[in-house]
Formats: structure tokens, sequence, C-alpha cells
């Protein structure tokens, strides 16, 4: 008899299949072990998964040290609706080459790789392969499995715990050409309730400029500037519309609870008015959020007292 399918609360969906980046990802969370990982094939796969309520929630990749954002993840972030990121983890990458059994280095010409990784192991091929042609794949644990399905490679660059999954061997270890490079993931789900803040907490959102004219970058980055909340990300996306037309994704430090990102946050929305609030979650390495004392929540809330005395006529 089969077995009864997982339940959404039992859900857990992913870029698959096992052993790429993102299941190591989603390894990170806790309330994820012993539940259902439905493997998916791309992140537009994975946010429907969500949305249509067949998983509780989806692990995708937003941004790499080297690469710089996920394209892909950003643009669906901005048209799904109804989407909040949960928390985010951090994953080092590095790759190997692996080939079946038998393949020595000195047998590899073509070479089958995930266009990423092929360019975050470019110098490294180039340097060892220098003759060596590209066959890209879909995904960095595919191109390892191509070598099983006929594929004309010789060798494919997959992540390091590729061999526990498929049967072949390592050519070379640790050939990506930046040692510290790091993939930054998000955890998704349409839960709207906020995490508490934590003082290590991160803050989301994708903003659309009212309109085209100079002045109105400036005015969107003095919201934050003027309240001491620093950027970690900021990046301009084509909305598609037209020719020109941008949307911007930023990441701040802060949670939406401290009283300097919600009041800039209201000064943004004031200002720009198609503002998407993507979720505040605790920062992956924890590192407690810095700011001038003149930010405090306290100084904002005495401003407001103030301001409140004087329109109900308190005596000073």
């Amino acid at each position: 008899m089969d077995a009864a399918p997982a339940s959404p609360e039992e859900t857990y969906s992913y870029l698959g299949p096992a052993g790429t980046f993102t299941e190591a990802a989603l390894k990170q969370v806790p309330e994820a072990a012993g539940k259902h990982w439905r493997s998916v094939n791309n992140v537009g796969e994975a946010l429907a998964d969500v949305t249509s309520g067949r998983s509780i929630a989806a692990m995708i990749a937003i941004e790499n040290s080297i690469e710089g954002g996920v394209s892909a993840t950003q643009d669906a972030l901005a048209t799904v609706p109804g989407l909040r990121i949960i928390g985010e983890y951090l994953v080092p990458v590095n790759f190997v080459l692996v080939a079946r059994e038998g393949t020595t280095l000195a047998d590899v010409h073509v070479v089958n790789a995930h266009p990423v990784a092929y360019a975050q192991s470019r110098r490294w091929l180039e340097r060892e392969l220098p003759d060596h042609g590209h066959i890209p794949a879909t995904s960095n644990v595919q191109a390892a499995a191509s070598l099983f399905e006929g594929s004309q490679a010789d060798a494919a660059v997959a992540p390091p715990g590729i061999t526990e999954h498929l049967d072949l061997v390592v050519l070379a270890h640790d050939i990506g050409d930046n040692p510290n490079a790091v993939t930054r993931f998000v955890l998704v789900s349409r839960s709207h309730v906020l995490t508490e803040p934590t003082g290590a907490d991160k803050t989301s959102l994708i903003i659309e400029l009212p309109t085209d004219e100079p002045g109105s970058l400036l005015a969107m980055l003095e919201q934050f500037s003027t309240r001491g909340v620093n950027l970690s990300l900021l990046q301009s996306r084509p909305i598609g519309d037209a020719l020109g037309r941008y949307r911007f994704v930023v990441d701040l430090d802060g949670h939406i609870a401290d009283e300097r990102v919600a009041d800039a946050l209201l000064g943004l929305r004031r200002t720009s008015p198609n503002v998407l609030f993507l979720g505040s979650y605790p920062r992956a390495d924890r590192q407690e959020v810095s700011y001038h004392s003149k930010y405090d929540d306290e100084i904002f809330i005495e401003a407001r007292d103030w301001l409140r005395g004087l329109l109900s006529g308190e005596p000073d």
C-alpha cells in the first residue's frame, strides 16, 4: 500500500534533488527536521508550492557573495503576493570535480556544470584543463547525475557531498575560485506572524519609486539615512512594463518593531506608495545590529509623546 501523502504542515519545498546547496540550507532549519522535504525544479515551483498550500515553506537562494542577488528569486518575490521571509541561512559554497569510476584528470575534455558553478570555478578549470569544453546543467546535482545519462561530458562540477548520493569519484577538491564564497538562502512562507526582535535582525523590502525624476532615489534613501538605518543590500531589477523602469530590492539592518525602522518605513510609505514588506527575521550570522544611541527607541517614543502633549495642550 502506498504511503499517505504528507500534509502541507509537514512539507518543506527546496530546489533539488538531494545533495544541493539548497538542501544544505534546509538542514539548518530545526522545525524542518523529520518533516517531508519536497524536491522541486526551480524557484517558481517552490513558491507555487507555498502559495497553493502544498508546502508550509520553501527554501530558496536569494544572494551569492560572488554573483550578487539571485534575479529569479528577487523577481518572483516582487510579483508573487502573500509571501513572507521568515528566516535566512548561509551556506559556504565550494565545488569538487567528479567523474565516473576509472576516469582520471587527463581523461577530462568536456565538463558539465551549472552556469553559476562554472563561473565560480572557471579559473581553476582553465588552469588545470585549458582545452576543456563546457556543457551547461540545470543544477549542480543534475550536472553530476548527467554523467550516468549519456552525457558527452567526462566530468562535472558538483557540491562536495555529491558522492553520498551518486557513485562517482572525486578528481579534485576545492576547485572554487573564491574560498570565501557564501550563498544566502531564505525560508519563505505565507505566515504573516512576525518573529520577536532579537537585536540581530534584518528586514527585506521591495520598493518602486512613485516617479522617475531627479532626486527620487535620494528621497528614498534619505528615509533610512536620517534615521540611522543601515542598508546591507540595495539592488535594482527591471519592473518589465517599460524600458528604464526599475524596482529596488532592499535589505536593512533591524526589525520592523524597532522604532527607527518603523519610522523609516512610515516615511518611505509616504514618498513611495508601492512598498512591499517581505519580512523581518533574525540574521543568519546572529551579529547584533549597531547604531548610534541617538536612534534608540526611547528617543522616538519621547518625540511622539512630546508632540502628543503639544497637540493636547498639556503644559510644558
